[in-house]
């Protein structure tokens, strides 16, 4: 089975002064379906670009990404924007909810953007809120939400197109340690779930025995991964 996300040998630089500064040297991941990979590092390592090359938001120097089996430096703009919307979920930071809509409106808004119609958007949206235990949170817009259940919300509209990758950043920086422990099960259950080939970058290494792999970044480079047990 092809796995649903390659980084082959992945360099990417960015203009600094009169030389350029490596973000990722030579990186090489595969992530397998059904499987949660998390990348740890300090900070400047190079976790960000590597999430932001997964998800072709930015192109590499050299190398080779290949998403949901598209070889994307083959794709145009409009191409690999396309490719984003359909096949990948992106887990931001910061949930970033729209303080106007409803924990179910949030979600719908995705399916708009993929061209689907409302009525299979609403249905799509409240199995997913109910994946996630915010069945009764429907209705709730994000300032009657508690922290933990708004990134509860934020994983659930990365997975409202049915994407093939989902992309986590830092999912546990702004909660405490139980709740914190109870987002990284979540993930790790909806992987196993939904088949998603799942990167989580992340400081917090005190569950990461609930994942299948963990990478360590420095200075750009990737290390030997480890198959946790």
């Amino acid at each position: 089975m092809t796995a649903p996300l390659l980084l082959d040998r992945v360099t990417l630089t960015y203009p600094d002064g009169d030389g350029r500064l490596t973000a990722l040297d030579e990186v090489s991941l595969t992530v397998p379906p059904g499987t949660l990979t998390a990348c740890v590092g300090p900070s400047g390592s190079g976790k960000s670009s590597l999430l932001a090359v997964a998800a072709t938001l930015i192109a590499p120097d050299r190398g080779r990404v290949v998403l949901a089996g598209a070889e994307t430096g083959e794709l145009s703009a409009a191409e690999r924007a396309a490719l984003r919307r359909s096949r990948v979920g992106i887990v931001f930071q910061q949930p970033n909810l729209l303080p106007s809509l409803t924990a179910a409106e949030q979600l719908q808004v995705m399916a708009h953007l993929a061209g689907r119609g409302p009525g299979a958007a609403r249905a799509r949206a409240l199995d997913l809120l109910d994946a996630v235990g915010l069945a009764d949170r429907a209705d709730r817009r994000p300032h009657q939400l508690s922290g933990g259940q708004r990134q509860r919300v934020n994983i659930a509209r990365a997975l409202m197109n049915s994407p093939s990758v989902l992309l986590v950043d830092e999912p546990t920086s702004a909660l405490d340690h139980g709740r914190g422990a109870a987002v990284l099960d979540l993930l790790v259950r909806l992987t196993r779930e939904r088949g998603t080939a799942t990167v989580l970058v992340t400081h917090d290494v005190a569950h990461l025995s609930r994942v299948d792999h963990v990478v360590e970044m420095a200075d750009g480079r990737l290390g030997v991964g480890r198959v946790v047990s």
